[in-house]
């Protein structure tokens, strides 16, 4: 990606993360959406200490970690990842759209409740620098499951994160 600051549309400005300086913003806004998940009946994702500043590291370390910044707070967090995904490779019970051209994925998209259309600025962003994107969801994150069908991305299967764990996968090329 060629800038470290994108304006969005609406406003917001999605950059790249920064440690330490966006530790405690991170971990404030990861707090604050596993209580979401707790609250919507979704208590197995994002347990046990995850995700963690340790994985911020390793997202920032690839280049893919950012955060999104309203009026100057920083209200969402998500990784944009070039391919390949290892836990991608193999898919259960479909396929997915294109398995032949890169792609990148989303993962850890995170917010405070108070952000509404954070999923919108995130795509939006990720579709200006790659048109073949692919996200996976925990089975319980029904939120999830709905925002991502709504933002037109077609569910493909079942992918196993390197634990085991299933997680339903979704993929969106745009033309």
């Amino acid at each position: 990606m060629t800038s470290q600051t994108t304006q969005q549309p609406s406003g917001r400005i999605v950059r790249k993360a920064v440690l330490p300086a966006d530790g405690d913003s991170i971990l404030e806004i990861f707090s604050a959406a596993k209580a979401i998940m707790r609250a919507a009946g979704n208590a197995n994702q994002w347990a046990d200490g995850y995700p963690s500043l340790d994985v911020v590291r390793s997202d920032i370390e690839k280049g893919g970690a950012f955060v999104v910044v309203d009026d100057g707070t920083i209200v969402a967090y998500f990784a944009f990842l070039p391919s390949p995904e290892p836990t991608y490779a193999e898919i259960e019970g479909g396929q997915w759209l294109d398995d032949e051209q890169p792609y990148h994925v989303v993962h850890r998209i995170a917010s405070v409740p108070e952000a509404h259309g954070i999923f919108r600025t995130v795509i939006d962003f990720c579709f200006r620098h790659d048109r073949n994107i692919r996200i996976d969801t925990h089975s319980d994150n029904h939120i999830m499951q709905h925002v991502i069908l709504h933002h037109g991305f077609t569910y493909c299967g079942i992918i196993h994160l390197a634990n085991g764990d299933e997680r339903l996968a979704y993929q969106r090329i745009d033309c």
